[in-house]
């Protein structure tokens, strides 16, 4: 495969999804000619060599779709940015193709979905080509509280591109597989950090958009009020296409019913001057957890500080953000999901061996060889409690959740200091976020001394995608940290 892209002098490493539309339309490159070199990038890095093990499926009929799309370019024309462009999908969104949705379950491994769920139609309608299913924390970390991160019974466990790092989760198969560079870009999931974390740790750029930009129907469940799809990619860039293409309303999802009946053009806001004339401000109290781990950089945050300021940004130091740590009283998140799965496995079809938590629960146990190598201590919790949605520290929690998230939070930090931005360090704000539905962009900010990548978040309030992106493109255009990760270049070279 790599003689093509000689040919025509592009770097399918690293070629961005503008580039590569733009080489098809130029007549340098097909779709199937795409499908082709990262079907084989996947079989010789990710089955093979460094065994990254960040897909869990692959589409059998990628090539055909290809070929379709190459044919309807000829005649038709291109449909847009992302026609013919190859792109993976987390394991807990539904297609209704030949691939299966296990949520890495072991126990639905044999689920095929009979329809589509409403983000994947419209990448279809869009002209991507949904290649495979990436691997995941199964049930999104929702079985173990020892569960390693990136690990599912279906699927094995997901390593690190850059070395013996951890690789966050749950979205790990996603984020590993486009920084390896085995499709154009991916589509991960997200309740706390699930996108952020594995974007941070393996340096890579995640969207955690506004809960409802994106439709959440076919998406399996962990938490209604928190869920959302989102993008993940190498660049802003090919992140920023990729949302515009998942945005929009759904009928059959009230979350998205805010949305504007003509979304924004996400790309326009590609702006390498955009951090000149804005109020950034940084909020970095880091738990020791987070320094002890590694997943904080002292001396890479301050030099992320110091490029803001570069690239014209005024910041404002150590904002005060009152709700940071709560008090959180209680944990909606496992009520929604004891729910949302109950409900979601109910509807699955008779042949499958499980339709509620409990008969997931004693089908672990009964292959618990295969299915436990972590326990479920977690879905036991989960699967305990009654009468869910019922219970009335939940629907306290659901209130001051978005009280103390939105308006004794990002609201109050964002309104009292007049700021067009609250920057991270790491995934630090993915919780409070998560709880108020707000809106998160990660970017690559260097690398340790031991290649460790770090990264940090931009965050805003409801439906402030266009500007955080216009924040973190103007960041990542001044520091232009990512590489690519030192096993995969080292091995291309031989």
């Amino acid at each position: 495969m790599k003689d093509i892209f000689n040919l025509i002098n592009l770097d399918i490493e690293e070629a961005g999804i503008l580039e590569l539309q733009k080489a098809m339309e130029q007549g340098e490159l097909t779709a199937q000619d795409l499908v082709f070199s990262y079907l084989s990038r996947i079989a010789t890095y990710d089955q093979d060599g460094p065994h990254i093990n960040s897909i869990m499926e692959i589409n059998p009929d990628a090539i055909f779709i290809a070929e379709a799309l190459d044919l309807e370019r000829q005649r038709k024309g291109s449909r847009g940015p992302l026609h013919g462009i190859p792109v993976l999908v987390k394991d807990n969104i539904e297609t209704g193709d030949r691939m299966r949705t296990s949520a890495g379950a072991l126990a639905l491994a044999q689920h095929v979905s009979t329809k589509d769920a409403f983000l994947i139609n419209r990448l279809r309608e869009a002209g991507a080509i949904i290649l495979g299913k990436t691997n995941m924390t199964e049930w999104a970390n929702g079985v173990s509280s020892t569960m390693w991160a990136g690990y599912s019974s279906n699927g094995g466990q997901v390593a690190h591109p850059y070395g013996d790092f951890f690789v966050g989760g749950s979205s790990t198969g996603s984020a590993a597989a486009v920084a390896m560079s085995f499709a154009a870009a991916a589509v991960g999931t997200e309740t706390s950090a699930s996108i952020l974390s594995p974007a941070i740790q393996m340096s890579i750029v995640g969207i955690k958009p506004t809960v409802g930009l994106i439709s959440r129907s076919g998406v399996i469940p962990f938490s209604y009020s928190q869920d959302t799809a989102g993008p993940m990619a190498r660049t802003v860039s090919d992140a920023a296409v990729l949302l515009g293409a998942l945005a929009g309303r759904d009928e059959q999802d009230p979350a998205t019913w805010r949305n504007d009946p003509v979304l924004p053009d996400y790309t326009a806001c590609l702006d390498k001057n955009g951090l000149q004339g804005t109020r950034i401000g940084i909020f970095n109290d880091v738990p020791e957890h987070m320094r002890e781990s590694g997943e904080y950089h002292q001396e890479l945050f301050h030099r992320a500080v110091s490029a803001l300021r570069e690239a014209g940004a005024e910041v404002v130091e150590r904002i005060d953000i009152p709700s940071f740590h709560g008090p959180w009283q209680w944990n909606k998140m496992n009520v929604e999901f004891n729910h949302g799965v109950n409900n979601y496995l109910q509807r699955l079809p008779a042949h499958l061996p499980v339709h509620s938590l409990s008969e997931l629960l004693d089908w672990n146990e009964q292959h618990a060889d295969a299915a436990l190598k972590y326990g479920q201590d977690s879905l036991e919790f989960r699967a305990s409690l009654n009468n869910p949605l019922k219970n009335k520290d939940y629907i306290q929690q659901s209130i001051m959740d978005l009280h103390l998230a939105r308006t004794k939070g990002i609201d109050y930090a964002i309104d009292g200091h007049q700021l067009d931005a609250i920057m991270f360090p790491a995934y630090l704000g993915a919780d409070i976020c998560a709880r108020a539905g707000y809106p998160s962009i990660a970017v690559p900010a260097g690398y340790g001394a031991n290649g460790r990548p770090f990264g940090v978040t931009f965050a805003g309030k409801a439906f402030t995608e266009s500007a955080l992106i216009r924040i973190a493109y103007s960041f990542e255009q001044t520091t232009k940290h990512r590489k690519k990760p030192v096993i995969h270049s080292e091995l291309i070279k031989d």
